[in-house]
């Protein structure tokens, strides 16, 4: 005879329970680990963080932020975006602890650790809570898949592009 295991899914509760720097993220309940991303990973997000800063104090558009930096979508589900940002009519959703709401856009660099939630899960996260812009970018060949929502809300591919993230919420291109 089989024998069924209940699993308990895991709430905001639990995550913040772990200790602080926890390699965590909540996905639909579960605690997701990340490794730590490798060198090219980390270069690249500072490379695209600082490009996007730069336009976010000339323009005074709003705020970006960088991993690990949280965000809390509901109940179950607190993510890490490597990239993210809020324009300033939104800035009220940015506290100590993250972003209590959804950002405007949000950027993830794929690795070979992360990119079935980054382009399973986490898109239809994404796509569920109503981020504007989501951009997913291959490190190792710097293509960028741009995704935005339709009629209806559902996502749908813009472009492909390399070394390109072109942001109506940024009101620029960013690339390089």
């Amino acid at each position: 005879m089989a024998v069924l295991e209940v699993i308990e899914k895991k709430t905001v509760k639990d995550y913040q329970q772990l200790p602080e720097g926890a390699p965590y993220q909540l996905i639909n309940g579960e605690l997701i680990m990340s490794p730590s991303p490798n060198g090219i990973h980390q270069k690249l997000i500072g490379r695209i963080y600082s490009l996007i800063l730069a336009q976010c104090d000339k323009m005074e558009i709003g705020e970006v932020f960088i991993a690990p930096s949280d965000v809390y979508l509901d109940n179950k589900n607190v993510v890490q975006p490597d990239i993210y940002f809020v324009a300033a009519a939104n800035l009220s959703i940015v506290t100590n602890a993250g972003a209590d709401a959804v950002p405007d856009m949000i950027i993830e660099l794929l690795s070979p650790s992360n990119a079935h939630y980054n382009l399973l899960a986490k898109l239809q996260l994404y796509e569920k809570y109503g981020v504007k812009e989501y951009f997913i970018v291959d490190p190792t060949d710097d293509l960028v898949v741009a995704c935005k929502p339709a009629p209806g809300g559902k996502y749908r591919e813009v472009y492909r592009e390399y070394k390109k993230v072109e942001s109506i919420v940024l009101g620029t291109t960013i690339t390089w």
